[in-house]
C-alpha cells in the first residue's frame, strides 16, 4: 500500500485517522498543507513526519519562499519528534549548496527506509521462536513510509518463521493500537489488543517475554521521549526483569539535548482525552491535560537498536 509519495509538487498522504476502517488520501498541494497534515496527524509517527517535513521544506523553496522561516515553521508542527527537525537541517543543507529541493527530500527519504529495514532485520534477531511481545503506540510500515521500526522487527521475525505473538497496547487517547492491530493483521500476525493498564498483570503473570517500542528523540545520555505510557512500560519492565528494546534510526538522536529533562513535551488538545473517537465521555465541565510523550531514563533501556545494530550504550549521531 502507497504510504507517502510525491509527484509534481503535490505530496500524497495516507490519512492515518481514517484507519483501519477506511483507506483514503490527503493531496497536499503546498507546503502550509503539508504542516497542516504532519500537525493534524493525518500522518504520524517519526520517520513519516520527517519524511513529509523535508517535501514540505521542498514545497516552500520550489515556490520562492524563505527555506529557513519555514523551517523553524515545520519543526513547531510536532516539536519533540527530532527526526523532524533532522530533516529540515538536511534539506536546508543542501538548498544552501544550490543543490534541488525536491532530489534532496527524496534522497532523504530512502535514507530513513534504508535504515529502518536495517534496524528492522537487526531488531528481529533479539526476538526468540514464539516469544510474546508487548508493543506500544504504533511503530509499523505507516509510521516510516515502509518497513517500520519496532513493529519492523516483530513483521521481519515473522517472516524469518519466528512466530511470535504481540500484545498491542490501545495507546489511548489516539488508540495508535488500532492501526498497529491492522497491520498486524494483514501481516497475519497473531496479537490481541489490550487496554493500556493491562499490561502490568500480564507481566505478573509471566506472559511477556520482550518489550518493543520506538523512539521520538534519543538524548546524549540515552533518555529518550516516546508515546506516553512507555515510561510505566519500562518502570514496570524494570520490576519483572523483561528485556525493554528502543528501535529507531539514528536520525532519532538529539546529541545536542544533555539529557531527557530538555526534550519539549508536545502538548495536545484535551478534547483528544475527554472525546475519544470523536464523541464525548465526561461531563462537559470536566477537565483534562494530554500529554502526547513522556520520557523514559536510559537505566530502563536493556538495549537500542538502530541501523547499525544492537548497542548498550545511546546511538551517535
Amino acid at each position: 500500500m502507497e504510504i507517502i509519495s510525491y509527484s509534481s509538487g503535490i505530496l500524497k498522504l495516507l490519512d492515518q485517522r481514517k484507519l483501519p476502517f477506511e483507506t483514503e488520501y490527503v493531496l497536499c498541494k503546498n507546503y502550509k498543507e503539508s504542516i497542516g497534515a504532519i500537525r493534524n496527524m493525518v500522518v504520524r509517527g517519526a520517520p513519516a513526519i520527517s519524511i513529509v517535513g523535508a517535501y514540505a521544506l521542498a514545497q516552500a523553496a520550489n515556490s520562492g519562499y524563505e527555506p529557513g522561516a519555514v523551517g523553524e515553521e515545520i519543526i513547531g508542527a510536532r516539536p519533540t519528534a527530532v527526526d523532524l527537525a533532522n530533516a529540515v537541517h538536511y534539506v536546508l543543507g543542501s538548498i544552501s549548496e544550490e543543490k534541488e529541493p525536491d532530489e534532496v527530500a527524496k534522497t532523504w527519504e530512502e535514507k530513513v527506509y534504508q535504515n529502518c529495514k536495517a534496524l528492522s532485520v537487526a531488531g528481529s534477531e533479539l526476538i526468540k521462536p514464539g516469544a510474546k511481545v508487548l508493543t506500544h503506540c504504533n511503530t509499523g510500515p505507516i509510521a516510516v513510509g515502509k518497513y517500520g521500526t519496532a513493529l519492523g522487527a516483530i513483521i521481519q521475525a515473522h517472516k524469518k518463521g519466528k512466530n511470535p505473538f504481540v500484545w498491542v497496547d490501545e495507546t489511548r487517547p489516539r488508540f495508535q493500537g488500532a492501526l498497529t492491530s491492522w497491520e498486524l493483521t494483514n501481516e497475519r500476525i497473531p496479537h490481541k489488543v489490550i487496554t493500556d493498564s493491562t499490561a502490568a498483570s500480564l507481566m505478573q503473570k509471566g506472559e511477556v517475554d520482550l518489550i518493543m517500542v520506538g523512539a521520538d528523540r534519543i538524548c546524549k545520555n540515552g533518555d529518550f521521549a516516546n508515546k506516553i505510557g512507555t515510561y510505566s512500560l519500562a518502570v514496570l519492565a524494570k520490576h519483572h526483569d523483561i528485556p525493554f528494546y528502543v528501535l529507531a534510526p539514528t536520525s532519532t538522536f538529539d546529541p545536542n539535548l544533555k539529557s531527557g529533562e530538555d526534550i519539549p513535551i508536545e502538548q495536545r488538545d484535551p478534547r483528544e482525552v475527554l472525546e475519544p473517537s470523536g464523541h464525548p465521555a465526561f461531563n462537559s465541565k470536566t477537565s483534562a491535560i494530554n500529554y502526547a510523550f513522556d520520557v523514559t531514563p536510559r537505566e530502563l533501556v536493556t538495549a537500542y537498536v538502530t541501523e547499525e545494530g544492537v548497542g548498550q550504550n545511546p546511538p551517535k549521531a
